[in-house]
């Protein structure tokens, strides 16, 4: 069909649905403009902070001048490390928390942010007393901490289109963070999505520079105040705008990929968010790992130096990612003088490789690789935003103005304002005989494996990096969708019936069904195309059964981006994007649901700030794009008493060519870069087992913590001390699981070729017998293991290594594919240390090391 009342709508139409103005976004394919203007921010340099930058700067050893730029993270540092080095910031990653505990609780938070003060201010041992700084991914709210209120992600608050209501948000993030002592927030992110592939295109808040631009200086204002006024004063912390830039316009939508716009669109389309951030008086800009026409931004010398703070005159400091560093040509982790050169100023630096960082760029200096003038001007920056902080004035953490106020925490008022952002970001796309909004007296059945699963609507960076391993006790204080329909349904004289798998005694009046994506983050969310299908289509089915019996059906689609779901919205009698609305649930609720007098308690006032694909392909729509044809238009989106325009059925034909999608239909993933589907990562040790939540576990003998192989924390690394022995002697390990514990059907995956491989890392040879099992029972009487202690010992240490073995050695040995519940153990009752990746069923013959099984 073609849909020509969406399609053609005059732009006029579109902006007087969203409120915008079209003066920046219409002059993006012009050329008179000059890029990188000079920027003129508000915040105004200080003749009496720059003499206190200077006068420190002078009394600095060098050792202490680099220490101000080395940023290690929480799980690779002692009390003892901050008070020898004097560490100038440190962070906690995604997943990563106080005493590795996932429950952390706010005084945890607290009294490591005052440790690590107290240890830096510390001249004791390395003669320097200036105050550290910890940083924190408070994207969507403070989502690392139990108990935050979650505000919807960025995509959300991009179709709300309400800079007013983006302040108040980040004035409450800064409030909730300042409660557990942190001082500094990685946010906002600012890329401009161009390619509805990137994992990380929730995180932006449209396709088209307008919001983003008139957001980022909100969001800064919210956190750090306005320069006139409370300029990060008591009450506000310190922002970072990221990722510098590009990193939403990469080629193909891959993370950390090439951006390869010209010049003069990487400033119009990419940088908006920067000219407003730093305008704002954003202290602190995070590079992105990300190139530009080829080179890593990390070693640009041009974006970081001769373009961002010649150029557009930022003052503040540059922090790098996730040992982005590493990334530049010529460099490794632990070694990188060209960033430097380039115009970093903090290496963000986890894993241990912090130390020998720290020792080489003393080294560098020293030989004359790096000048002490551009090590000077780094720690100048780091001290001038300190000192404008206040940091040198405050009192510690632990006795800042909203330190220990636990109650700050998810408050009420908070929540309020969460739930104001969920209504408002909702997309009404479908509303055929405005079936919407319901009326709360009716007998609701509520369906879906989303309607009753805030980790699922929260989606990534919540609680852990990639927003899995969550259940709705680790959001204490939030509300499901269900929840929110159960509360209002039953208090009007309704019934609110929760059936996930759609199942019911009595017909109900209309079906709600919540579906969508699984939560993700950066990396593990890149795509090949947009087409719908992360259930296994057990959505869709959901809603045609409906359908056949006669039930109307509402759908709330939960999604971190844009998809092609044509099948899915015409089964529907009503369709919602939701996006990923947080902790606060019963907003969708507010919206869906008329009041007990049958009147419209809030309108849908969401409006599109990415353009929905037409087909699955469909990847690169932008607004005022040449061959504009999206499904849905920029800036759509239906109030009540619109006239549903999807007069017909869509097109369901799945049109994804051959060639379009990179996966190998005999690869089974495991583990690749993350846990897959059905999966779940456990350790044990004798009789004791716990499931893996966090980045760092501790359970007996064994330590598990994630590492880097080629991207941020997509491998991990498990040591068994052998000092520690369970009872009788019993194995320690790792073993992934079926999530449920029930059999899972790997027979499609498996030939006569197939191997169960992975990649590994040996930190050191072992002492004893390493066992590699499959197992097709839960209480592992079904399936067998394999003793591979030989055949690792044969492996280089330190080296990454493909190592396999046939399935047919656990077959021959009892393993049933077809009924696995756990694929792959690995186990040791010896010393052993090592890191493993990339846990596949294939046929790939191409491995480091195979073991067959006529050689066991």
């Amino acid at each position: 069909m073609k849909l020509s009342k969406i399609t053609l709508l005059s732009s006029s139409l579109i902006l007087l649905a969203t409120g915008c103005s079209v003066e920046l976004s219409d002059k993006i394919n012009t050329k008179e403009s000059k890029p990188w203007a000079p920027i003129k921010s508000e915040v105004k340099t200080d003749p009496v902070i720059e003499a206190k930058v200077s006068k420190l700067l002078s009394s600095m050893t060098l050792e202490q001048k680099v220490a101000q730029m080395i940023q290690p993270e929480i799980r690779d540092i002692t009390e003892e490390d901050m008070r020898k080095y004097g560490f100038g910031s440190y962070l906690n990653g995604g997943g990563a928390f106080p005493k590795n505990n996932k429950h952390s609780t706010p005084q945890d938070w607290i009294e490591l942010a005052e440790t690590m003060y107290q240890a830096s201010i510390d001249d004791s041992v390395d003669g320097s007393a200036i105050p550290t700084m910890w940083g924190t991914d408070a994207v969507h709210g403070h989502n690392n901490v139990i108990g935050a209120t979650l505000f919807p992600h960025n995509i959300g608050l991009g179709a709300a289109n309400n800079p007013e209501l983006m302040t108040k948000i980040a004035q409450i993030t800064a409030t909730e963070v300042m409660v557990t002592g942190i001082d500094w927030v990685f946010a906002p992110t600012v890329a401009t999505v161009r390619n509805d592939r990137w994992g990380r295109t929730y995180e932006g808040y449209s396709e088209d520079p307008e919001i983003v631009k008139l957001y980022a200086s909100a969001v800064v204002k919210g956190l750090q105040g306005s320069a006139d006024e409370d300029f990060l004063g008591d009450d506000r912390v310190i922002s970072t705008v990221k990722h510098f830039v590009g990193d939403g316009g990469t080629q193909d939508g891959d993370d950390q990929g090439d951006n390869r716009a010209s010049e003069h669109d990487l400033y119009k389309l990419h940088a908006q968010g920067y000219v407003s951030g730093l305008a704002a008086g954003a202290q602190s800009v995070m590079a992105s790992f990300n190139s530009w026409n080829g080179e890593k931004i990390h070693g640009s010398h041009y974006l970081l130096t001769e373009v961002l703070k010649e150029k557009m005159g930022f003052d503040g400091f540059v922090v790098g990612d996730w040992n982005g560093h590493g990334q530049v040509k010529g460099c490794s982790n632990e070694s990188c003088p060209q960033a430097v050169n380039a115009g970093l100023d903090i290496f963000m630096v986890p894993t241990d490789a912090w130390k020998p960082l720290y020792e080489n760029t003393i080294k560098q200096v020293k030989n004359n690789t790096i000048s002490i003038a551009r090590i000077d001007d780094a720690v100048k920056r780091i001290l001038r935003v300190k000192f404008r902080a206040g940091l040198f004035d405050k009192p510690s953490p632990a006795k800042r103005m909203f330190s220990g106020k636990t109650a700050l925490i998810g408050s009420d008022e908070h929540r309020k304002v969460a739930r104001q952002a969920v209504q408002e970001s909702l997309v009404l796309l479908k509303n055929k005989a405005n079936l919407l909004p319901l009326s709360p007296k009716l007998n609701i059945l509520v369906a879906g494996d989303g309607a009753d699963n805030i980790g699922k609507q929260s989606g990534g960076w919540s609680i852990t990096w990639q927003g899995t391993g969550n259940t709705n006790k680790d959001f204490p204080g939030g509300t499901s969708i269900y929840a929110g329909i159960e509360q209002q349904v039953s208090k009007a004289g309704g019934t609110a019936i929760l059936s996930v798998d759609g199942s019911f005694e009595e017909k109900p009046d209309v079906a709600v069904v919540v579906f969508g994506e699984e939560p993700y983050a950066e990396g593990q969310g890149d795509i090949e195309h947009l087409y719908f299908e992360s259930d296994n289509k057990k959505s869709l089915a959901l809603l045609k059964q409906f359908k056949q019996q006669g039930i109307p059906v509402v759908s709330v689609f939960i999604t971190g981006r844009p998809m092609w779901v044509n099948a899915e919205i015409n089964a529907s009698d009503a369709f919602v994007a939701a996006w990923l609305p947080g902790s606060e649930g019963q907003g969708i609720a507010d919206v869906i649901l008329a009041n007990a007098n049958n009147e419209i308690q809030n309108d849908f006032t969401g409006k599109l700030s990415f353009s929905w694909p037409k087909d699955a392909m469909q990847t690169e729509v932008n607004r005022f794009d040449e061959n504009y044809d999206p499904l849905f238009p920029y800036g759509f989106g239906l109030t009540y008493g619109d006239k549903d325009i999807l007069t017909d059925t869509l097109d369901e034909t799945i049109n994804i060519p051959a060639g379009s999608v990179k996966s190998d239909d005999k690869v089974s993933e495991i583990f690749q870069n993350s846990i897959k589907q059905p999966w779940s990562l456990w350790l044990y040790s004798g009789e004791k087992e716990i499931a893996v939540y966090a980045n760092a576990h501790q359970l007996a003998e064994l330590n598990y913590r994630t590492v880097d192989k080629l991207v941020q924390e997509d491998a991990f690394k498990i040591s068994l001390t052998g000092s520690e022995k369970p009872s009788n002697s019993q194995a320690s390990g790792v073993m992934i699981k079926h999530v449920a514990s029930t059999a899972h059907d790997l027979g499609e995956s498996v030939s006569e070729n197939s191997r169960l491989q992975f990649s590994v890392s040996l930190a050191n040879r072992t002492d004893g017998d390493v066992y590699l099992s499959t197992y097709c029972s839960a209480d592992k009487t079904c399936g067998s293991s394999i003793n591979i202690s030989s055949y690792l010992n044969k492996l280089p240490v330190s080296d990454w290594q493909t190592f396999s073995i046939d399935l047919t050695c656990f077959s021959k040995k009892g393993m049933d594919f077809s009924k696995a519940v756990i694929p792959f153990e690995f186990s040791s009752k010896g010393k052993v240390e090592l890191s493993i990746a990339d846990i596949v069923i294939t046929d790939n013959t191409e491995v480091s090391a195979t073991i067959s099984c006529g050689a066991m």
